[in-house]
C-alpha cells in the first residue's frame, strides 16, 4: 500500500490546526481519541492539556500513528467536521480537494450511484488515445465520486473537452474559439446540417455555462453537475468516434 507523504500530512496538520480557521485543541484531542479507539491504536496526545509545542504538532504526531488508508479517512472527515469554524475557510476545502485528487483513487474513491456508468466507461475507453484529456476527465470523476461539487470539477471537465478539441484540430484555441471548427468537423464527418448546428450550439451554451461559474465562482448545483458531466462525456465520445 502506498503512503501519504509526510509533507502532505504536515500540510494537512497546518490547515486543520490553524489557530483561526482550524479545529480547537480540545476537539483535536476528542476526535483523535475516538479514532484511536476505533482503530485500536495508541496516540501520543490523547488528553488535555496538550504537552506539545502547539496543536498543529499534536495533530501531526497523532496522525502519523495511523495507516495510510486511516490517515486518508481521518483527514477527509476532519475537513467535513461540524466543529470547524463557520463559514468553512477555503483552505479547508482546498485541502479536501487535494487529498481526494491525489489519493482518492488509492484509499477512498467509490463509483457514483447517480452518473451513467456505462457512458463514463465508454468515454474513458474512447479517450485512452488522448492521455492529457483522460487525466482531466478522471480528475473530475474522482471529485464527483467523492461529492466535491465545486467549481474546479467543472474546470476539469471543460479543460478535458478543450484539450480534446485542440488535439483533434491540431490548434491551440480556447473552447469558445473552436465553435465554427466544431460545426465544420461534424458536418465533414457525416453529420447532417441540423445535427452539426445543434452540436455546435450545445457546446456554445456549455461554454457559456462554464464561464459563468469560472467568472463568478458560484456554488454549483449537484444535479446540474451530473448533467454537465454526462453531457461532456457524450460530447467527447462522439468527437473521438468521428475522428477515428
Amino acid at each position: 500500500m502506498s503512503n501519504i507523504p509526510f509533507t502532505f500530512l504536515t500540510y494537512a496538520s497546518e490547515v486543520l490546526g490553524n489557530t483561526d480557521t482550524g479545529l480547537s485543541g480540545g476537539k483535536i484531542v476528542k476526535l483523535f481519541l475516538a479514532y484511536a479507539i476505533d482503530f485500536n491504536i495508541n496516540i501520543p496526545y490523547a488528553s488535555l492539556p496538550l504537552n506539545a509545542p502547539n496543536k498543529r504538532t499534536a495533530l501531526l504526531e497523532n496522525l502519523k500513528c495511523f495507516e495510510p488508508a486511516q490517515q486518508y479517512r481521518i483527514i477527509r472527515e476532519l475537513c467535513e467536521s461540524p466543529h470547524l469554524p463557520k463559514p468553512i475557510d477555503t483552505s479547508i476545502n482546498n485541502l479536501k480537494i487535494q487529498l481526494i485528487a491525489r489519493y482518492g483513487h488509492q484509499f477512498g474513491s467509490t463509483s457514483s450511484e447517480t452518473l451513467n456508468q456505462t457512458l463514463v466507461e465508454e468515454a474513458k475507453h474512447w479517450l485512452s488515445e488522448y492521455p492529457s484529456c483522460l487525466k482531466q476527465y478522471e480528475s473530475a470523476l474522482c471529485k464527483f465520486d467523492n461529492n466535491i461539487f465545486e467549481r474546479n470539477l467543472l474546470d476539469d471537465l471543460r479543460l478535458a473537452l478543450e484539450l480534446l478539441l485542440k488535439s483533434i484540430f491540431n490548434n491551440d484555441k480556447s473552447l469558445e474559439n473552436q465553435l465554427s471548427d466544431i460545426g465544420k468537423f461534424v458536418n465533414k464527418n457525416g453529420g447532417s446540417p441540423y445535427f452539426s448546428n445543434m452540436f455546435q450550439k450545445l457546446i456554445d451554451y456549455y461554454s457559456k455555462y462554464q464561464n459563468t461559474f469560472v467568472k463568478h465562482n458560484d456554488a454549483v448545483i449537484e444535479q446540474e453537475v451530473e448533467f454537465i458531466f454526462e453531457m461532456t462525456s457524450s460530447f467527447m465520445k462522439h468527437l473521438v468516434k468521428l475522428n477515428s
